[in-house]
């Protein structure tokens, strides 16, 4: 609390931030943390420099009021950005239901048995655009061009080493494919291959059978069916439908 422990004020100094030939405002919170109603005031030493606005007010109990203070457009800074100038916040205790059309300047005169809280703040020049940072671990005196040429030749680097390492990566992944391939394929030939022998010499040997049917008929031709050529052939149907179930 401040101001005879009726209004709190927040913050505790008036910050302008400065640029010549514009005006620059911030701005005040009082609040009442009581149950009376408080009325205030507030005066400056250089009253054409700002505008105050409420300069008088009434805060409600428990409750808050924003003031504004305006500096007008200045010509010239002053020497060191420093200022000298001073603001004073008076309050004092009123009547419950009182408004700001009540407040006279008789109620914040210094009598017997009335309390009249004070409040002083100070104005303080804050640079309107503040240089930005030096960003941390810069050496002072780099360039920052220098800084921006150094990460991109790390970046390039690193995307040359990323593009190698995946272009390597491609080369030996599609030669070791063809090695996967072939070793899969080489079983497979290999059995087509023996199939392949193998139904060679069911062939010859069924044209084999055929020439000996040959002969047979035309002994047969000559002395009827024998018994021989009877079993001949039951022989041949089977190995016929074998081959037809193999195939």
């Amino acid at each position: 609390m401040s101001g005879g422990d009726l209004l709190s004020i927040q913050p505790s100094e008036l910050k302008f931030p400065f640029e010549l030939n514009k005006q620059s405002s911030c701005s005040l919170q009082l609040s009442n943390k009581t149950d009376q109603y408080v009325a205030f005031k507030v005066k400056t030493t250089n009253p054409k420099k700002y505008c105050v606005r409420p300069n008088t007010g009434i805060v409600l109990p428990m409750s808050t009021c924003d003031v504004t203070v305006t500096m007008q457009a200045q010509k010239e800074a002053p020497p060191d950005m420093q200022c000298k100038d001073k603001f004073l916040l008076q309050s004092v205790a009123t009547l419950h239901g009182t408004n700001a059309k009540d407040i006279t300047p008789e109620m914040f005169n210094k009598e017997a048995g009335k309390v009249v809280g004070e409040f002083k703040l100070r104005v303080v020049y804050v640079p309107a655009n503040p240089p930005s940072p030096v960003p941390e671990g810069s050496e002072e005196g780099s360039s920052p061009r220098a800084s921006v040429l150094d990460n991109g030749n790390q970046n390039n680097v690193l995307f040359d080493a990323i593009t190698g390492s995946g272009l390597e990566a491609n080369h030996t992944r599609s030669m070791e494919e063809p090695k996967d391939k072939s070793s899969e394929a080489l079983p497979m030939i290999s059995k087509l291959t023996e199939e392949k022998t193998s139904a060679m010499q069911q062939n010859q040997k069924l044209r084999q059978e055929l020439e000996f049917m040959r002969k047979e008929i035309s002994k047969s031709r000559a002395g009827g069916f024998s018994f021989l050529f009877v079993v001949l052939v039951g022989l041949l149907g089977v190995l016929a439908g074998y081959l037809l179930k193999k195939t």
